[in-house]
């Protein structure tokens, strides 16, 4: 794996700071003092050289984030498609520069080596975010912009208090085009080759279990005991 010249530089300022309980600074910080403010269980984000805290995640958020970590990770696992990471994990987007957490995000198996040892320094092949009512302005606005101007080639949004998920597709012009919406039907992912999801699957409880689905989507088999 690579170092960033960066990656040194976060390193040395790491030792000016102490990442348990630190309250948000009062002046703007650059990305390294950012890195180094936090550890590996800081939900923060970097927009502009603040440092913007994020909410606990709801229970039902966090099952979703869950449920799709297990499938999409393990389907990309076993078809050596990519890495699938989940929140918090950060992405500094080249532009405009910012540093999100997004709730999972998937990276192809040839990006790997761009990896830093504390964030992907560029845009994810495909990132989801679950809302919340305290995200749902952020993800639809401030998010779906970035996300599109830095090149994300997938996003999916998706809403577990109305039950609707969408899918955007980054165009030829670099525009995100809604390919899907609703609270029911197969959605087919063009970035995680062969992947399909049905929508559902998202609104049940429990929410079915990682290889139920890998099952369904034929890369697994569960041998039944034989009855009596």
């Amino acid at each position: 794996m690579s170092i960033l010249p960066e990656d040194k530089q976060i390193r040395e300022t790491a030792a000016q700071y102490r990442p348990d309980s630190q309250p948000a600074p009062a002046r703007k910080v650059s990305f390294a003092e950012f890195l180094a403010m936090g550890d590996e269980d800081t939900w923060a984000e970097w927009v502009e050289g603040e440092v913007i805290y994020m909410s606990p995640a709801a229970t039902r958020h966090a099952k979703i984030a869950a449920f799709l970590v297990d499938v999409l990770r393990d389907y990309a696992l076993l078809r050596k498609l990519g890495m699938v990471v989940t929140a918090p994990f950060l992405v500094r987007l080249p532009v405009p520069d910012r540093g999100r957490e997004p709730d999972v995000v998937f990276i192809k198996q040839d990006r790997l080596a761009e990896m830093q040892r504390l964030y992907f320094p560029g845009a994810p092949d495909l990132v989801v975010e679950i809302t919340s009512p305290e995200s749902i302005s952020r993800d639809r606005g401030e998010k779906f912009v970035e996300y599109e101007t830095a090149g994300v080639q997938e996003y999916w949004l998706i809403d577990p208090d109305r039950q609707q998920a969408e899918f955007y597709h980054l165009d030829e012009k670099g525009r995100y085009r809604l390919a899907m919406a609703g609270a029911a039907g197969t959605y087919r992912s063009q970035v995680i080759s062969g992947l399909w999801l049905k929508i559902e699957w998202l609104w049940e409880d429990p929410l079915p279990s990682g290889v139920e689905v890998l099952q369904e989507l034929g890369l697994v088999t569960i041998n039944k005991p034989p009855a009596g």
